[in-house]
């Protein structure tokens, strides 16, 4: 059973993600944190020693859930091709993203990239991790006779991810969800290319 103390501390990693998520580790603060869970600064320091274990931990919070529901989302499919399309139809409406401010593991990967060398290593991990899910459902694709073997798993698996990351970004910037559906019917078409 779950303790009250770890019921509040879970609360404010749940309520810190979107604003980490929406400002970044370095323009989050505690500040930010205390008014959105109305606590008090000592409620705070009693679960984190500060605003870098805060981070560390709210990092942490967005890519497991992010992991969960991607999961999820592709445990749904019940071929190869469902479970990739599934993926790919997670990101279809890149402006309401499930976590406030677009996608948690490409917004902390850039902002991580120069500044935080342990949170940058936690999102090579999550994405290699990522990677190597995406090359197993279509590896299992290819063995099934769902797709044929010119199918090079790993160049469309990193392509796929690459282009839709990218599309978030590009999508939110200009305010539209437009081009995210165009892509996503052309990663489709690409891998119907490979059918069987």
């Amino acid at each position: 059973m779950i303790t009250k103390a770890e019921r509040t501390k879970q609360f404010i990693l749940e309520t810190a993600a979107p604003i980490f998520n929406q400002k970044g580790i370095s323009g989050a603060n505690i500040d930010d944190v205390l008014a959105a869970t109305k606590l008090t600064k000592g409620c705070l320091y009693g679960h984190f020693e500060g605003k870098e274990d805060l981070a560390l931990q709210v990092v942490d919070q967005m890519l497991n859930s992010n992991r969960e529901k991607m999961l999820l989302t592709i445990s749904k499919g019940k071929t190869a091709k469902a479970k990739v399309f599934a993926f790919l139809d997670f990101y279809k409406d890149p402006l309401n993203t499930y976590l406030k401010g677009g996608c948690p593991v490409f917004n902390i990967a850039v902002e991580s990239d120069d500044n935080f060398p342990v949170i940058k290593e936690k999102i090579a991990d999550v994405i290699r991790h990522g990677q190597e899910i995406f090359v197993s459902v279509l590896n299992q694709g290819i063995e099934n006779g769902e797709f044929s073997d010119k199918l090079d798993p790993a160049v469309y698996a990193f392509k796929a991810v690459a282009a839709v990351e990218g599309a978030v970004v590009m999508c939110r910037a200009m305010n539209t969800a437009k081009p995210m559906a165009s892509l996503l019917k052309s990663l489709k078409l690409e891998l119907e290319g490979y059918a069987l």
